[in-house]
């Protein structure tokens, strides 16, 4: 892959595409395919839509191709609903043999970008926040689980939790932050982070147990339609799973004035954990 410079002449390994993601992921895909190269691209996550039927080939041929998307939901602010992704990551996450990872912070972006460069069967994308993100802290069994797509950030204080809030990207800090709430009360909460849900998918009956215990009602969170969820927190008619999600295009505002606009708040799934306590 090259660039041109000022003279005309090529260097580097980079390629300016424009705005033509259709073609920048077809173009990516045949290198992947001559070998020698793994090719990445970026855009913003709304554009993956014109890029569908590229990505969608990738996955369908197996090709190691790295698809990195930026500005993955309401936090892009100003910009209004129209770049602002709702739909995407459910809908990429519905594609066969494609890992889409929405990590919260550094640590799980690196190990997102060690499956995506090690996995030779398979394509990637990145669903990535606009807003900077404050690392989360782990040991070393919690930064091991992060490859295993869905594990255990912050258990529940005083053993066993009365709630699972389960949470993926920016997201994720919300669900810490509501665990202090909640365990100021006294009510135990765990949260679970699950950046690649086809990876957590994939994992042994008893890891997927140990993370999602049954019989413990659960909470997911993620700034993006709720349908998808349904399958980790249970039916919305039977009151023990709740998702806080968007299920409605979003406004023109800086990204923290939307996020308390749509409720994305930690005293709103707080609440929501009391709720689906109460209905256990």
């Amino acid at each position: 892959m090259v660039w041109p410079d000022d003279h005309g002449t090529l260097r580097g390994n980079i390629v300016n595409f424009g705005v033509r993601e259709f073609a920048m992921a077809a173009i990516t895909n045949g290198l992947a395919l001559h070998g020698g190269f793994i090719p990445e691209t970026g855009t913003f996550l709304t554009f993956s839509d014109y890029s569908r039927n590229a990505l969608r080939m990738a996955a369908l041929m197996g090709l190691r191709n790295v698809f990195v998307f930026t500005h993955d939901s309401i936090g892009l602010g100003e910009d209004g609903p129209t770049h602002q992704s709702v739909e995407q990551i459910s809908s990429l996450r519905l594609i066969p043999n494609l890992h889409v990872w929405r990590p919260c912070d550094s640590a799980e972006t690196a190990v997102a970008w060690k499956s995506a460069l090690t996995c030779t069967t398979c394509p990637t994308v990145f669903a990535l926040s606009r807003q900077g993100l404050a690392p989360q802290p782990r040991d070393a069994g919690q930064l091991a689980g992060i490859a295993r797509g869905g594990y255990v950030l912050a258990e529940a204080e005083g053993g066993k939790p009365a709630v699972v809030l389960i949470a993926t990207g920016s997201e994720v800090a919300l669900a810490v932050a509501a665990r202090t709430l909640l365990a100021a009360e006294g009510v135990a909460a765990r949260v679970v982070s699950m950046p690649c849900t086809s990876v957590f998918d994939a994992q042994d009956a008893a890891w997927r147990a140990a993370v999602l215990p049954r019989n413990i009602p659960r909470v997911a969170i993620e700034a993006g339609v709720s349908d998808f969820w349904r399958k980790y927190v249970g039916a919305a008619d039977d009151g023990r799973g709740a998702v806080l999600g968007l299920d409605r295009f979003g406004e023109s505002a800086p990204a923290g004035v939307l996020f308390k606009h749509f409720g994305f708040t930690a005293e709103a799934v707080a609440s929501l954990a009391r709720s689906v306590i109460a209905a256990g």
